[in-house]
């Protein structure tokens, strides 16, 4: 499996404490069947600014010490871009790393709402040969209350990323309640684990292997894969997403 967004990097950002914290994490990726990570530290959130200089030189040393190690991962470079105004700007004048120097770019909106201007944005950036993935939307409020938002994204060819441990419920009942009913709608295109420890923010790929079954995995690991080899991807058309049964029940 290919893991598209994950915090294994040392030192970047709230993710791995040490580079001896990467390769424990990189020994539980290994054995949860990931031959692949792209590093995707925090960028632009209001508490992190990793520049893609910085990055390059964190991956560069996470590779030596893993072959040093003998851990059979493979690692390369991405971040994850808060949705910013200059955002466009800055992938254009090389400023900024998508994921594993493909066409996909990993954007992560604010926790609490959705900024007005990302439907256009997200839009120009696709007419600049980009292909924006949006990071975990199921942990956004406004789109928690209001999913026709995310379903206007993907209408207008935005993908998107949901987290392996929302689906395991380890966000709660609401998260994994709106994971669930995105895929439904056919507005999802990726899972990632968007680790951060060995603990509480892990992989979590096998507790969604043990829930959903390997079938439900394969669809999205491919799309991984041919992310990878920067090629389109299979996508279903998007549906509206269904309302909540009963209140409180989630």
């Amino acid at each position: 499996m290919i893991d598209i967004h994950c915090h294994i990097l040392a030192d970047l950002d709230d993710g791995a404490k040490s580079v001896n914290d990467s390769v424990e994490m990189a020994k539980q990726a290994v054995g949860q069947g990931i031959h692949t990570i792209i590093a995707t530290p925090h960028h632009q959130n209001g508490v992190y600014m990793n520049q893609k200089e910085t990055i390059l030189a964190a991956v560069t040393t996470l590779k030596a010490r893993l072959e040093q190690e003998n851990i059979p991962l493979s690692i390369t470079q991405g971040q994850e871009i808060r949705l910013y105004g200059g955002l466009k700007d800055d992938l254009g004048r090389g400023k900024l790393l998508s994921l594993a120097d493909t066409k996909y770019v990993l954007i992560e909106l604010p926790y609490h709402h959705v900024p007005r201007y990302a439907e256009k944005l997200l839009f120009d950036l696709q007419l600049n040969g980009y292909i924006p993935i949006i990071a975990h939307p199921e942990r956004n409020i406004e789109i928690m209350e209001n999913p026709g938002i995310l379903y206007r994204l993907v209408k207008n060819g935005a993908c998107v990323q949901l987290t392996c441990s929302s689906l395991a419920g380890r966000f709660g009942r609401s998260v994994k309640s709106a994971a669930r009913r995105f895929i439904e709608a056919n507005l999802v295109h990726f899972i990632a684990s968007d680790a951060h420890n060995l603990t509480t923010r892990s992989f979590f790929f096998d507790a969604v292997e043990n829930e959903y079954g390997r079938d439900f995995l394969s669809m999205f690991i491919e799309n991984a894969g041919l992310l990878l080899k920067n090629r389109g991807i299979h996508k279903e058309p998007p549906l509206p997403v269904r309302k909540k049964k009963l209140l409180g029940l989630l």
